[in-house]
C-alpha cells in the first residue's frame, strides 16, 4: 500500500488563487488542484446568490407568522392591526393553499400552514406579504394567534413513556446478545446524550417565486433537491410538475439542511404568489432559521457491553432514541444510517440495537452532514475508550483489537467459521485499508511519542491537563434509499469547441461543479477552461435526486463522464471515417484529435463534424451498481464502498473551569485517486471543524415550554477561526477506490466530519488523567460545564 502523497501547501494554495488553470496541456485535468469555478468572482462579490438576483418589477416580499405554543388547538386568529398597516398586500393562511394542504413529503405528516393545531414553537401558521421585506416582518408580528395549549412531549423520556413515535422502532440483531453478555468476562452498562446541531448556512433559507405565463411557474430556491422543490411546489399549486421549473445556480452552504426543509419556503412563497398574483420573495432572518426549521437529530443512548481481558467486545445492546421532532421529515433513513454506522470501524459479533424514532413538540429535525452516521459512531467510540481504561489498556490498541480483518473465528451462534469482515447488516467490508492508515497516522502524528509527553505534562501541572486520541472512520457511501443512486447530465459542445455540462447536482461551495467540468474535460481532452458548468434547473435534467449522502460528484460526475464520451465517439467514428482507421485508434488529448495517420484541433474538427451533420451533444445517465438491502430487516449492501480516515487529536482542559482547547489535529484521510486535491482537502478540514463544534461548542438549548432558547450567533457558539489549532495537518491516502468510481476518487463530503469523534475521545481521555477513573460521564456538546462536572464524576 502506497504511503500518502498529497498535502496542500502555501505554493499550492496561491496557484489555486491564479486565473490560469493549473492543469498545463501536457496534464490532465482531474488529479491537480484547481480552483473553485467561482472563487475569484466569490471574493470579488460578483458570484449572485438568490437575494442579489435581480427583482421582477412587482415583486413582494414575505415573512412568517410563528406559533408562540409548543402544542395547541388555534381557536381564533386576528390579523387586523396587520392587514391595514400601509404597503401590506395580503395575509396567507391555510385555506389559501390551491392544491393540497399536506406537504408532499413521503410520510403526508406535515401541513403547508398549521390550521386547527400547531406542534412547536416556531411553526409557520401563515405569511403577510407586503412591499418590503422589513415591513412583512414587522406586521407578521402583529398578528395575534389565539391558542389553546394542550399537554407537550418535550423530552426524549415522555416520548418513550407515551410511545410517541413519528415512525415505528426498528431492531437489527446479529447473533445472541444476551447470552453473549452473560459469558462476557468483563461487563458494563452506560447512558450517553448528544445534542443536535444548526446547519448555519452562511446564506439563510430563502424562494423567490414568479408566475409565468399560462399557469407556469419559476422558481429560485436555494435548495440541495431541486426536483424535490418542484414536485412539492405543483403539488400545493394543484399543477403538474412540468408546470414548475426549478433553477439553483449556487447555495451559500447547505450541509444537509436544505435537502427538504427549503421546499417549505419554496411552497410558501408560490402560494402567497398564487394568490396576490405577482412573484414573491421569503427570505427567512436568522432567528427565523432558527425557530423554523430542523437541526441534526440529538440522540439518547443505553448500552450494556461485554468484552474480554484484551478488549475485544464480546456482546453488545444499544438502545437509540432520536430526537426527530414533531414529523418524519428523514427521520427515518437517519436513524437507520445510525444502526449501520453503530458499528464505525469494528466487528460487532453478537449485537443488538433498537433505534427509536421519537416524536416531540420540537422543530422537525432533519439531514445533517453525515445523516445520522455521526450519531452511530459517537455511542461505540465512548464505550471503547471507557473498556480502554477499565482494562488498563491504550485506547488505541482496543480500538485495533475490534477492527474489521480477514481474521477468521467460530462465534458460539455459528456452525460454521466466519471471517470478522461482514457488518451486522450483512454487508462484507471490502477494500479495509485502516489497519495500514491507522500505523501510518501513528508514526506521523508521532502518537507514541506524544502519550509520554502528555503524562509528563500533567504530572508537573496541577490546573492544566491535556489529552489525546485516534479514532477512525468507515462510511458507506450511496443514499440508503436505493432508487436515489441515479443521476443524469447532458454535455454541449459548441461550434468554436467549447463545452457546456449540466447535471442535477447543485454546487454549494463543495466544488461540485468544478470537479464535474475536470472529468468532462478529460473525457474530451480539452483545457478545462473551455468546459463550463451550468445552474441546477429541472428544464434540463429531470427528476435528479439530492446532492447529499456524499455522493454529488460519484452520481454527477458519472453521468457527465458518461455523456461526454457519447459526444466524443461520435467524434472518434467521424474521425476514423475521414482517416480509415478504427475509432479505437482515434485519442483525445491537449486540445487535439490524434489518429495514428493526423493530428488535429479539436475546434477544426468539431467544425468539420457539425459540417457533416454529427451529433455534438448528448445526454448520460448513471445507477451506482450493486447495491440492494431489504429496507424491513434493514439487511444487505446499502453501499457501493466505504471511505476511510483517521484523526489523531490532543486537547487541554481547564480542570477549575472545565474550558478546553484543541491544540493539535493530525489526519489521514482515504479520499481515493483525488480528482482535486485542494478542494478535498478544504471538505476534509471544513468537515473536521464543523464536527468539532457539534461535540464542543454548539449548544441547543429547549427550555420547558419547548422554546429555543439558543436562537441567535450571541448564543449559539459555531467554531471561529480562533478555535482552529496551530497545527492542523491533513495527508489523503493515495490509492484508489477499489470500485469503478469516477476517476478512481471516492466522496468526501462527509466521512471527515466523523474524524472530530477524536476531539471528544481527547477530552474524555484528559479527564480520565485528571481524576484516575475509567469510567468517564461526559455528553455532548462537551461545553466548559459538562467538562466540569465529568471532572467531579457527576
Amino acid at each position: 500500500m502506497k504511503a500518502p502523497t498529497h498535502t496542500l501547501t502555501p505554493a499550492d494554495l496561491a496557484q489555486a488563487m491564479s486565473p490560469t488553470p493549473l492543469a498545463t496541456p501536457s496534464t490532465s485535468a482531474c488529479g491537480n488542484t484547481v480552483p473553485h469555478e467561482s472563487a475569484q468572482a466569490q471574493i470579488a462579490g460578483a458570484a449572485p446568490y438568490i437575494d442579489d438576483l435581480p427583482e421582477v418589477r412587482g415583486t413582494l416580499h414575505a415573512a412568517p407568522i410563528l406559533s408562540t405554543v409548543a402544542h395547541g388547538k388555534v381557536k381564533g386568529i386576528n390579523s387586523a392591526v396587520a392587514q391595514d398597516l400601509p404597503g401590506v398586500r395580503a395575509i396567507i393562511f391555510a385555506n389559501d393553499v390551491p392544491g393540497d394542504p399536506i406537504l408532499a413529503a413521503f410520510a403526508g405528516d406535515e401541513p403547508v400552514f398549521a390550521s386547527d393545531t400547531v406542534q412547536h414553537i416556531g411553526q409557520v401558521i401563515g405569511l403577510v406579504v407586503a412591499d418590503s421585506v422589513m415591513l412583512a416582518r414587522r406586521a407578521a408580528r402583529l398578528v395575534k394567534v389565539d391558542i389553546e395549549p394542550l399537554p407537550a412531549v418535550l423530552t426524549v423520556k415522555d416520548a418513550l413513556a407515551a410511545q410517541s413515535y413519528v415512525l415505528p422502532p426498528v431492531t437489527v440483531t446479529r447473533g445472541d446478545a444476551e447470552a453473549a453478555l452473560a459469558r462476557a468476562p468483563h461487563t458494563f452498562s452506560g447512558t450517553l446524550e448528544v445534542g443536535g446541531q444548526e446547519h448555519f448556512y452562511l446564506e439563510g433559507q430563502v424562494a423567490y417565486a414568479l408566475p409565468q405565463e399560462q399557469q407556469q411557474w419559476l422558481i429560485y430556491s436555494s435548495t440541495q433537491h431541486p426536483g424535490e422543490v418542484q414536485h412539492w411546489v405543483a403539488h400545493a399549486l394543484g399543477l403538474d410538475n412540468h408546470a414548475v421549473r426549478v433553477e439553483t445556480r449556487r447555495l451559500g452552504g447547505g450541509f444537509g439542511g436544505k435537502e427538504t426543509q427549503a421546499g417549505h419556503l419554496a411552497v410558501w412563497a408560490a402560494v402567497a404568489a398564487a394568490k396576490v398574483k405577482r412573484p414573491v420573495k421569503l427570505r427567512f432572518d436568522r432567528d427565523d432559521d432558527f425557530m423554523i426549521t430542523g437541526k441534526r437529530h440529538p440522540f439518547s443512548y443505553e448500552y450494556t457491553v461485554g468484552f474480554d481481558d484484551t478488549g475485544r467486545l464480546c456482546g453488545l445492546k444499544i438502545s437509540m432514541a432520536a430526537h426527530c421532532g414533531f414529523s418524519a421529515d428523514l427521520s427515518g433513513p437517519v436513524a437507520d444510517r445510525a444502526i449501520f454506522h453503530a458499528d464505525n470501524a469494528y466487528y460487532l459479533q453478537d449485537v443488538a440495537i433498537t433505534s427509536y424514532r421519537c416524536k416531540l413538540n420540537t422543530q422537525s429535525h432533519t439531514a445533517f452532514r453525515g445523516f445520522g452516521g455521526p450519531q452511530g459512531m459517537i455511542v461505540t467510540e465512548a464505550i471503547l475508550g471507557d473498556i480502554a481504561r477499565h482494562l488498563g489498556l491504550d485506547p488505541l490498541a482496543v480500538r485495533r483489537r475490534n477492527l474489521y480483518s480477514d481474521e477468521i473465528i467460530t462465534p458460539s451462534a455459528a456452525t460454521t467459521p466466519q471471517r470478522r469482515d461482514t457488518t451486522h447488516y450483512g454487508m462484507q467490508v471490502e477494500g479495509n485499508i485502516l489497519q495500514p492508515l491507522l500505523s501510518q497516522l501513528e508514526l506521523s502524528a508521532k502518537y507514541q511519542q506524544r502519550l509520554e509527553a502528555i503524562s509528563s505534562w500533567n504530572a508537573s501541572h496541577t490546573v492544566l491537563k491535556r489529552g489525546i486520541a485516534i479514532t477512525p472512520v468507515k462510511f458507506g457511501i450511496s443514499f440508503t434509499a436505493t432508487l436515489f443512486n441515479q443521476a443524469g447530465a447532458l454535455v454541449h459542445v459548441y461550434l468554436d469547441g467549447s463545452v457546456q455540462v449540466n447535471h442535477g447536482g447543485v454546487e454549494m461551495g463543495q466544488g461540485l461543479n468544478t470537479k464535474v467540468a475536470q472529468v468532462v474535460a478529460d473525457e474530451l481532452g480539452v483545457p478545462l477552461h473551455r468546459v463550463l458548468a451550468t445552474a441546477s434547473d429541472t428544464s434540463k435534467i429531470p427528476n435528479a435526486s439530492a446532492t447529499a449522502a456524499s455522493a454529488g460528484t460519484d452520481l454527477n460526475g458519472r453521468a457527465a463522464q458518461f455523456a461526454a464520451r457519447h459526444v466524443r465517439d461520435n467524434l472518434a467514428a467521424f474521425v476514423s471515417g475521414l482517416d480509415g482507421v478504427g475509432a479505437g485508434a482515434v485519442t483525445f488529448k491537449n486540445g487535439q484529435v490524434i489518429s495514428p495517420k493526423n493530428i488535429r484541433a479539436f475546434d477544426d474538427v468539431v467544425k468539420a463534424a457539425y459540417a457533416n451533420r454529427i451529433q455534438l451533444w448528448s445526454d448520460g445517465f448513471y445507477r451506482t451498481p450493486k447495491i440492494h438491502y431489504d429496507k424491513t430487516t434493514l439487511t444487505g449492501r446499502p453501499f457501493y464502498y466505504f471511505a476511510y480516515g483517521a484523526a489523531c487529536t490532543e486537547v487541554a482542559i481547564d480542570t477549575l473551569t472545565g474550558e478546553n482547547k484543541v491544540l493539535r489535529v493530525d489526519i489521514l484521510h482515504d479520499v481515493g485517486h483525488s480528482i482535486n486535491p485542494g478542494l478535498d482537502i478544504g471538505q476534509i478540514e471544513g468537515g473536521f471543524v464543523q464536527g468539532m463544534g457539534w461535540l464542543t461548542t454548539e449548544e441547543l438549548v429547549w427550555n420547558d415550554t419547548g422554546l429555543l432558547t439558543t436562537h441567535a450567533p450571541s448564543t449559539y457558539k459555531i467554531p471561529t477561526a480562533g478555535d482552529v489549532p496551530a497545527h492542523f495537518k491533513v495527508n489523503l491516502w493515495d490509492a484508489a477506490n477499489t470500485e469503478d468510481n469516477v476517476g478512481g476518487s471516492k466522496a468526501v463530503g462527509e466521512p471527515p466530519f466523523m474524524l472530530a469523534i477524536s476531539v471528544i475521545e481527547a477530552l474524555r481521555d484528559a479527564v480520565a488523567r485528571t481524576h484516575g477513573d475509567a469510567r468517564v460521564m461526559l455528553d455532548a456538546p462537551a461545553t466548559p460545564e459538562r467538562v466540569l462536572k465529568a471532572l467531579q464524576g457527576t
